[in-house]
């Protein structure tokens, strides 16, 4: 593997550049391929975005993000799958390899995260024929337990391919280290997505110990915990070879630095790797 395959999540950037000048960074730096927020596509507008990115000649290989599928009612959940179709077509008008998904936590008031889980599955299923005719496959991304009140109620990798396996073609998952790194049947859960053709996105950070923001301070990979080199393997023995992406959310560290050292130091870091 080398630099090659690295993608810069764009998040990775945010405090420091808007997106054209991120993009023209990376393209600078001999970074191929980006993955960009929906907000910072809108501060720019979505002619500029795809214009900087088609000029720099680089892949998109996924849109943050789609998702938010659950809602106290009908009104907010039509609502949602509404927006998440908006999404799909920047996603296609950007050339994003898929839409990355951050499904919903539990609904305002709502102790039941069955019911949440369901309404995930359902907003998905209303989703998908949008996206397979705009050919822009939905990532599903499971996150960390500690989000599935507030962000996310699809927190392991099984649960993530369990979907897939009910919705069929067009939903695949976006694993992240550093919401999955945790999981005893990763290893396993890894190869099944291979055999089944579901990875569609690979976002590597490091977990810091200790961790002093449980959103805002992941690390450099390198700097923390998680056997990056491990689940790299596991990743590629799978059968997945596109980019990885370096996605670091760091209000306290590589947010304060200029953006020219953090991207250096990802090229650094994802060679070493």
């Amino acid at each position: 593997m080398s630099a090659d395959n690295l993608s810069i999540n764009l998040a990775t950037v945010r405090a420091q550049w808007t997106l054209p000048q991120a993009v023209e960074a990376c393209a600078r730096m001999g970074i191929r391929a980006v993955d960009p927020w929906r907000d910072q596509v809108a501060a720019c507008g979505l002619d500029t975005a795809m214009r900087a990115i088609r000029d720099a000649d680089l892949a998109v290989t996924g849109y943050c993000r789609g998702g938010t599928f659950t809602a106290p009612d009908a009104a907010g959940r039509q609502a949602a799958i509404d927006d998440n179709k908006r999404a799909i077509d920047e996603a296609a008008a950007l050339g994003a390899e898929c839409l990355v998904l951050v499904v919903g936590g539990l609904p305002q008031s709502s102790r039941d995260i069955g019911a949440a889980r369901a309404m995930v599955r359902d907003g998905l299923a209303a989703l998908l024929p949008y996206a397979r005719e705009a050919k822009i496959p939905l990532a599903i991304e499971p996150l960390h337990p500690m989000y599935a009140g507030d962000r996310a109620c699809v927190n392991t990798l099984a649960q993530a391919l369990d979907l897939c396996d009910q919705l069929g073609d067009g939903a695949g998952v976006a694993i992240d280290t550093y919401h999955v790194w945790w999981d005893p049947e990763l290893e396993t859960q890894i190869a099944r997505a291979g055999r089944d053709k579901r990875i569609l996105a690979y976002h590597i950070c490091d977990w810091l110990i200790p961790t002093r923001d449980l959103l805002l301070d992941r690390g450099m990979p390198g700097d923390g915990v998680i056997d990056l080199a491990r689940i790299g393997a596991w990743i590629a023995a799978a059968g997945y070879g596109a980019f990885t992406e370096i996605e670091i959310f760091s209000r306290l560290d590589w947010w304060t630095r200029p953006g020219e050292e953090v991207l250096s130091t990802c090229i650094e870091r994802f060679e070493a790797i």
